[in-house]
């Protein structure tokens, strides 16, 4: 069985990240959905409310095989959480350019640390490209339409905490 892990902040977790699950489930029979609960960062949802927000997500508004995807925190290196679930790849999402160098870094650091596991970049589709939790959650703030960047349940949440 071929197993990735697709680690992220996920606050929220936005149609971007749900085109890269949906890439990744067509090269891994199982995908890790790994949301990071790192102290040193202000999250705006809990790690507890972005589980729900993700599972709820994938699960109850898109209707995902919840036998090919595990939603899971974690606070460990990734090459870790790798070997815990036995995957041989990471999943790394890039938007821009910009994004890039970053994630080319961050690979080249877990190739050192485990150089068994390898990391793919997937793009989500163009026309959500731009989307960014971050653009999402100023949108909401501001009272504006965020139906076309998330999913029901994550627009109820985010709608909720306005």
């Amino acid at each position: 069985m071929k197993i990735a892990v697709y680690p992220g902040t996920f606050d929220p977790i936005t149609y971007g990240h749900i085109d890269v699950i949906k890439k990744a489930l067509k090269i891994f029979d199982k995908l890790i959905v790994a949301t990071t609960d790192n102290n040193d960062k202000n999250y705006f949802f809990s790690i507890d409310e972005r589980i729900d927000i993700i599972n709820n997500s994938l699960f109850n508004d898109l209707k995902f095989n919840k036998k090919k995807i595990k939603v899971i925190s974690f606070n460990s290196l990734t090459i870790e959480l790798c070997k815990k679930f036995k995957a041989t790849a990471i999943i790394r999402g890039l938007r821009a350019v910009s994004d890039f160098e970053y994630e080319y870094q961050l690979a080249g650091m877990n190739k050192k640390l485990n150089s068994k596991i390898e990391t793919m970049f997937l793009m989500s589709n163009v026309e959500n490209q731009i989307i960014s939790s971050k653009f999402v959650k100023e949108i909401a703030d501001l009272g504006g339409d965020i139906d076309r960047f998330v999913t029901k349940y994550t627009a109820k949440m985010l709608k909720t905490k306005f």
